[in-house]
């Protein structure tokens, strides 16, 4: 399915959401949907460049960056969101989707990408080009010691790479620390922890508003066309440790895996929430469509007491402070 800065010193996501829930079919059309742009705030000033030269501590050994990065190369695609935080004049993307269908242009990421003077694409479908990076020519570039490990020698070559250690870091579950790395290497430490705390606050504040809903069991499903994903309890910290959500209990939580209608008949949660990866176009088709013609559908309890709702799972699922401000606003306005 289709994939889809405001560097302002904290994360800016305005989402209006136009439903609390799904109703009892659990439908596209009636779930938590939203569009996001930033708020209009002044931007902070840039870093000035006494800051530089400086030490970064990069996957285990020391990288100076001699002076004020102005183009950042993003080898990994996995950090494409965390860049989107910060205030420099150029960027290169590794993207998660193919360029000419771009989800840069969406209204959910063009309004960040719109924020630099210059975006080049040097990668996509999770891919880098190094020819691109190379054309590109970066003063700096962000990569991951896993995801990138195979072309090491080629982007070093290119420019000074910080390396995001991949075996200490859990991007998805931790994307706070790549964020925090990043800002240390633009000299935009400020501008991490603002986006790092405000979103602990949106966390907060969603946690309060659910607590009426402790102790009832949520599940979250990857939704597609030809298959459902249960996602596992430990890939969805953001939800349930931040919003204090109960995971059901139940041995199939351990691990995002396939799962068939009568699998989560089994786990029968208190309120499910369907992650589509067609949320952008609806026309297309989801596995669930056919599942709510069922009669064992019509028979979970989050169906009977109407509390299945669908969201967009490509963001809320996904890795990075954007998709996940989205989810969290999502989950809350439909479960409160």
């Amino acid at each position: 399915m289709r994939r889809s800065m405001l560097g302002i010193m904290m994360l800016a996501i305005a989402l209006v959401v136009s439903s609390c829930g799904s109703g009892s079919g659990g439908s596209k059309d009636g779930g938590a949907s939203a569009s996001v742009a930033p708020q209009s705030v002044k931007p902070s000033p840039e870093p000035t460049k006494s800051a530089f030269p400086r030490d970064i501590t990069s996957a285990g050994k020391t990288l100076t960056i001699q002076k004020q990065p102005l183009k950042v190369g993003v080898a990994s695609w996995t950090f494409m969101e965390m860049m989107f935080l910060f205030d420099v004049p150029s960027v290169g993307l590794t993207v998660p989707f193919a360029a000419a269908k771009s989800s840069l242009e969406s209204e959910v990421y063009k309004p960040y990408a719109d924020k630099f003077k210059e975006l080049k694409v040097v990668g996509e479908s999770a891919q880098v080009n190094l020819e691109s990076m190379l054309a590109y020519a970066p003063d700096v570039i962000v990569a991951g010691s896993k995801t990138n490990a195979a072309i090491k020698d080629q982007l070093e070559k290119i420019a000074p790479t910080v390396w995001v250690d991949e075996e200490k870091i859990n991007v998805r579950q931790d994307w706070q620390q790549v964020v925090s790395l990043i800002g240390n290497v633009l000299g935009q430490e400020k501008r991490a922890q603002d986006a790092i705390d405000q979103f602990a606050a949106k966390q907060n504040e969603g946690k309060a508003k659910l607590a009426a809903h402790n102790g009832e069991s949520v599940m979250f499903v990857q939704v597609r066309e030809k298959a459902v994903y249960v996602m596992s309890t430990d890939s969805l910290p953001q939800y349930y440790k931040g919003l204090g959500l109960t995971p059901p209990a139940d041995k199939g939580m351990a691990a995002t895996a396939m799962i068939t209608l009568e699998g989560l008949s089994a786990i029968n949660p208190d309120h499910l929430v369907l992650g589509y990866f067609n949320w952008t176009d609806k026309s297309l088709p989801a596995l669930t469509d056919d599942w709510q013609k069922s009669e064992v559908w019509k028979s979970l309890k989050a169906v009977k007491n109407n509390h299945v709702y669908g969201i967009n799972g490509e963001l809320a699922l996904g890795i990075g402070p954007i998709g996940q401000t989205y989810g969290i606003d999502a989950v809350v306005n439909a479960m409160k």
